[in-house]
């Protein structure tokens, strides 16, 4: 199953235009492993020298990919990435590492740099060997083919059951040079990171060693990626990676390098930007429900109260039948886990006061939250009153259409 006409009615008017990132070039092809008439294949180089961090799943059923880029990551290095779409190489046993380096040989044979400085992620049916034979194929034309102005293509080439590309760019400035941060992402089912989302890639032209540069991806995943959730199941693909050639001429060797917190805070825009496109474009989603979560014991059971909130079927299948049913919020928060003051809790949907000391507020009124339960963004707050923890989350409802889209994914 390809992508769909279907688009997501919470999809941008436009994808973003993406400025060039110096070092960076990308080429797509259609190889019809899975899908037929469209590019399933995306190819990135990078110039050499570049660094590349990384975050992944943490799920203990990880693909072959994953283990790969987990291994290659010492290295510190990066020259290519290689996506293939409609096969994850997962549950694939040693077939599935044979495919990785078979892969991770042929790319780096026609780039000409180290097996190892080639990363690979898959994405699609669990459980099918991967055959690599129309991938390794293709990479040769690829590589001389590739062009610094195709985010476009590359963001689709890596979709499957995605209904629009997803992009997003920032700039900042560092070791007294401007520079550029451009990604994209694909995700759409599959989605309670443990880590990062499905697909993710970020390259940017400053020049940054390798360990602030990880250090930085590993803080912009907390408030970005791993705040969003579409239907509670963790990827075994799960991958970020972040790549900085070098381009832009700055020089920085430390976090407290002057601009580091200025392209920190670039990146972290970058992530949430790609983050809250994947919750957008969530299978079948109509609305987009935004969850702020305050007085928790701290910020991760913030954190983790607004999951709770977010991945309760009850309360995303009231939220798609446009019915204020603020109950499921209250179960939702009770089965967390997580220390809540029950007869201080209070909830307001819309900005509308809905409970409040444990209890219905006596002015609430159905009536005046129908208009926001009836559009596009759901807002909801809770604070459970037991400390200053705060976090924000995000996911969309659930509708028929996401039955719909898994029961046949494999047909």
């Amino acid at each position: 199953m390809g992508a769909r006409a279907h688009i997501s009615p919470l999809a941008p008017a436009s994808p973003a235009e993406l400025p060039l990132v110096a070092g960076v070039t990308f080429a797509t092809a259609a190889t019809g492993m899975r899908y037929k008439g469209r590019p399933d294949l995306m190819l990135a180089l990078v110039e050499a020298g570049s660094t590349v961090a990384g975050v992944f799943t943490r799920s203990k059923t990880r693909s072959a990919p994953v283990d790969w880029c987990r291994a290659s990551l010492s290295r510190g290095t990066a020259r290519a990435i290689v996506v293939n779409a409609g096969n994850a190489n997962a549950f694939t046993g040693r077939a599935g590492m044979r495919a990785v380096k078979a892969t991770a040989t042929a790319a780096a044979r026609a780039v000409g740099c180290a097996a190892e400085e080639v990363y690979i992620a898959s994405t699609g049916v669990i459980g099918e060997v991967l055959d690599v034979r129309p991938i390794t194929a293709a990479l040769p034309g690829m590589v001389s083919t590739a062009r610094g102005d195709a985010w476009a293509e590359a963001a689709k080439a890596i979709m499957t059951t995605d209904t629009f590309p997803k992009l997003a760019t920032a700039t900042a400035r560092l070791g007294g040079r401007q520079v550029t941060l451009c990604g994209f992402a694909k995700g759409s089912g599959m989605i309670a990171p443990d880590m990062a989302t499905m697909l993710a890639f970020v390259f940017t032209d400053a020049a940054l060693p390798q360990d602030i540069l990880q250090a930085l991806l590993a803080r912009a995943v907390n408030p970005s990626f791993n705040c969003i959730t579409v239907d509670g199941d963790t990827s075994t693909s799960d991958t970020l990676l972040c790549v900085a050639t070098g381009a832009a001429g700055n020089r920085t060797d430390r976090l407290t390098d002057r601009g580091v917190a200025g392209f920190a805070k670039a990146l972290d825009s970058v992530c949430l930007e790609l983050a809250q496109l994947v919750a957008r474009d969530g299978e079948g989603a109509e609305k987009l429900i935004a969850i702020t979560v305050t007085g928790a014991e701290d910020d991760g059971a913030a954190r983790r109260i607004g999951l709770a909130i977010a991945n309760s079927p009850l309360v995303k299948t009231a939220i798609a039948g446009e019915d204020a049913n603020w109950g499921r919020i209250v179960m939702a928060v009770g089965k967390s886990g997580e220390a809540a003051e029950r007869d201080r809790l209070a909830i307001r949907i819309g900005g509308i006061s809905v409970a409040r000391r444990g209890a219905a507020d006596p002015g609430y009124r159905e009536d005046a939250l129908k208009p926001h339960m009836q559009g596009r963004d759901i807002d909801i707050s809770v604070d459970v009153g037991v400390g200053r923890g705060r976090a924000m989350v995000w996911t969309c409802d659930l509708t028929h259409r996401y039955i719909d889209i898994n029961g046949s994914y494999r047909s």
